[in-house]
């Protein structure tokens, strides 16, 4: 298969990382269908695409909170006549209020779009991938899968899930052509830090810490490419890894604590 008869389906394709993977296969060649809840943005993104390369590029406007969702992005898919063969899970959010203070509808909407949503999205596109004996799957984690442990972080919780579910899949998919990586970034220059109200705090960290979204896209899709299950992007970030993983639980814990966020 070359990269003009390959499909890429991306949630969160809105902005930030997402439209950087629209924009780096559309480069490939890649028709695409970019999901996000903001269809006026996917329209101009979709349109910016289609002007510079020509490709085909559909959008669905979907909230992923919504358990249906992602049913209905595959039933749009297959009226469009479109087999996915490369799916892009990065729809995300974070809260930043305590487990307690925050209402159970938005926590339930963080699992439904970053474990739920992630994995049925894998379970709908894994047959028809394995019948054609290829796919590739990111599914963006974080740099946070591998940190101590926070106070009220449900965030680094559902990244870990991302993390070993990924690494799951591959081991299962890759005997069938399909390869699965678990993308985890760091500090990444997006909106993800103004939706989430955490612009703040995130500025004051030093500039080696952070990355621009199209160098974490990149390596991602080398990774993938090349049957890596896991990809941590930039050498800070490896080099912060390779320090965290040897850390006893009990140091772990108490890393985590005194890091607290919400002290």
């Amino acid at each position: 298969m070359t990269a003009a008869t390959r499909t890429a389906l991306i949630t969160g394709a809105s902005a930030g990382i997402g439209a950087s993977f629209a924009r780096q296969l559309a480069a490939q060649g890649f028709t695409l269908l970019l999901v996000a809840r903001r269809v006026d943005r996917l329209k101009a993104l979709a349109q910016e695409l289609i002007d510079a390369h020509g490709i085909e590029c559909k959008v669905f406007a979907a909230d992923l909170t919504d358990a249906s969702a992602p049913r209905d992005i595959m039933a749009y898919a297959a009226e469009q006549g479109l087999c996915i063969d490369l799916l892009i899970n990065n729809a995300g959010l974070s809260g930043h209020k305590k487990f307690v203070d925050t209402p159970w509808s938005e926590l339930a909407g963080e699992i439904q779009v970053m474990i739920t949503a992630v994995t049925e999205l894998a379970h709908l596109v894994a047959p028809a991938m394995i019948e054609r004996q290829w796919g590739r799957i990111i599914n963006v984690s974080s740099l946070a899968a591998f940190a101590p442990p926070g106070e009220s972080l449900l965030y680094s919780a559902i990244k870990t899930y991302v993390l070993i579910l990924s690494e799951s899949l591959d081991m299962e998919l890759k005997p069938h052509g399909i390869h699965v990586t678990a993308l985890c970034p760091g500090f990444t220059k997006s909106e993800f830090h103004d939706v989430m109200g955490t612009r703040h705090t995130a500025n004051k960290l030093p500039a080696i810490m952070w990355q621009q979204p199209d160098d974490v896209v990149k390596e991602a899709l080398d990774a993938v490419m090349h049957g890596k299950p896991v990809c941590v992007p930039g050498r800070f970030n490896k080099f912060s890894v390779a320090m965290m993983r040897p850390l006893p639980e009990w140091a772990r814990y108490r890393i985590g604590k005194v890091a607290n966020p919400f002290k």
